[in-house]
């Protein structure tokens, strides 16, 4: 029999379960993650044809890295239509949002946000972030004043104008006067 001072006796079979259960914790390894650094240094040795076949091949794994690559090939070149067809998906959505309570409506904005969110990750840019921020802002406004003043509708709101307001402080100082104009129109909910 096995003894331990602090726990007292212990039976065997409760051993021989830990070290099964160690054993197997060890062998079952996940595939570790390479860093942004290794996959660049590594990319660089493929030709273009087999970078065209990962790309395809990730664009067949998940949806959000079919969004991105759309977005690389067909609407970065052209932001400004990047960013109006956001604003009317950003209307369409909230003309379908379901105001039967506060919970839907609270249920249906962050919905819409984290989609926004999505696009401006996209982007990277913070010329588009301010101004679809700045847009949701707006619709938000358009909300019955029953919903508008919920506390966390209203929470939303401040945290993503304070957001657009971070976005803007980072943009040139002619486009930080022309955002400023707008924001004048957004500080009271």
């Amino acid at each position: 029999m096995y003894t331990v001072s602090f726990f007292g006796e212990l039976r065997s079979d409760f051993l021989l379960l830990n070290l099964i259960t160690y054993i197997r914790a060890k062998s079952f390894q996940f595939m570790k993650t390479a860093t942004v650094s290794v996959l660049k240094k590594e990319l660089q040795l493929y030709s273009q044809d087999e970078l065209i076949e990962i790309c395809l091949k990730l664009s067949k794994f998940k949806k959000e890295n079919k969004e991105l690559l759309t977005y690389i090939l067909f609407e970065a070149n052209d932001e400004d239509a990047y960013i109006q067809s956001i604003k009317e998906e950003t209307n369409e959505a909230f003309s379908q949002l379901n105001s039967t309570s506060v919970y839907y409506v609270k249920k249906g904005i962050r919905k819409i946000l984290r989609l926004l969110k999505k696009y401006i990750r996209y982007s990277k840019k913070k010329e588009t972030e301010a101004e679809i921020l700045l847009h949701f802002c707006a619709q938000l406004q358009t909300l019955k004043s029953s919903h508008k003043n919920n506390p966390q509708i209203v929470n939303i709101y401040q945290r993503q104008l304070a957001m657009a307001k971070k976005a803007i402080a980072l943009l040139h100082e002619d486009l930080q006067y022309d955002f400023h104009d707008i924001l004048e129109n957004f500080e009271s909910f």
